[in-house]
């Protein structure tokens, strides 16, 4: 799906914004700058995917990354392409929603509903602890 999303973005000109990015930038142009820890928090990722995540959007030139308060944090906070963008990926997060529902009513079972499900059954056992089980190594 993401690869869908992506082609949605090039087909409309967006260039280096993965669909991952989408959430991030629309929560830092509703709550101005955040650090990173605050980003995560509010979004519900670890600290490491979204300092990955602000990494990869420096990169594209949509985030600045400045000194926070003390030597350890850093805020974070869009720049002018990045909040350029912030109404179209709202349009797009809104019609992938749809989307979504649209595909949980022609389906025999609701695509959020096995997602969740899944996510439950991996805090349960990870997926690296589910491959480590069935994972044979061949004799050296």
């Amino acid at each position: 799906m993401d690869a869908e999303i992506e082609r949605v973005y090039v087909e409309r000109g967006i260039e280096g914004v993965r669909p991952r990015f989408a959430y991030p930038l629309i929560r830092l142009a509703h709550t101005g700058p955040l650090t990173i820890r605050e980003l995560a928090k509010s979004l519900g990722r670890s600290h490491s995917a979204i300092s990955q995540t602000v990494a990869a959007m420096r990169k594209e030139g949509l985030v600045t990354s400045e000194p926070g308060p003390d030597a350890r944090t850093r805020r974070i906070d869009l720049t002018a392409r990045g909040r350029s963008l912030v109404p179209f990926l709202e349009a797009e997060w809104r019609a992938t929603h749809d989307a979504v529902a649209e595909l949980d009513s022609v389906i025999p079972y609701a695509m959020t509903t096995v997602v969740e499900e899944v996510r439950r059954a991996l805090g349960h056992r990870s997926m690296r602890q589910r491959i480590l089980d069935h994972l044979v190594e061949p004799p050296r």
